[in-house]
């Protein structure tokens, strides 16, 4: 039996760590990398905006293991496969794909990031946009700030996947009584 109280901190800290996590990605993708442009010194945008994002990776370090940590606190207790049914299955096992794809993407956009800021003193790699090389960035630190684009592109991705099955996992949780529940449960 699952500890209720243990349950419920598990499952916010996941929650905050999703909202977090994808919140900053989507703010930074659709914001912040794009807004820079308005900085009229490329080098000035690359420092700004590798200080903002170096600035957020410990929150987005924190809100990706929370949302790890969480689920798979999940899947070993009220999430097991022998809990739940054909349906929730499916999703969770959905849930575990986009979830670790989130970590893996987030931790590699990370060191991408790190590695892009220490291609010029205070991370002035002269930059058109956040993940747009300008004509004059370094080739090597072009190539790094394509692949932090392609990264986080998957990274958001995987972060809107997981709302959606978090979405659809919970409303199956709710469309059916307890009891009713535990007799629609498969039996292994």
């Amino acid at each position: 039996m699952t500890n209720d109280s243990l349950a419920g901190a598990t499952r916010a800290a996941h929650d905050w760590g999703l909202a977090s996590w994808l919140g900053g990605a989507m703010f930074g993708k659709f914001a912040l990398n794009p807004a820079v442009r308005l900085i009229s010194d490329q080098a000035d945008r690359g420092r700004v905006t590798n200080a903002a994002w170096n600035g957020y990776n410990v929150i987005n370090g924190l809100s990706l293991a929370a949302v790890a940590v969480g689920w798979g606190a999940a899947r070993l207790t009220e999430s097991r496969p022998d809990r739940l049914t054909d349906r929730e299955e499916a999703l969770a096992k959905l849930k575990d794909g986009f979830t670790l794809a989130a970590v893996v993407t987030g931790v590699a956009t990370g060191a991408q990031g790190g590695r892009l800021a220490q291609q010029a003193p205070q991370g002035a790699v002269p930059i058109e946009s956040g993940t747009k090389p300008a004509p004059e960035t370094p080739k090597p630190a072009a190539s790094i700030q394509r692949t932090i684009g392609f990264l986080g592109n998957a990274n958001i991705a995987s972060g809107v996947g997981l709302v959606i099955v978090n979405a659809l996992l919970a409303q199956a949780a709710h469309s059916r009584p307890p009891v009713r529940r535990a007799l629609l449960r498969r039996a292994r």
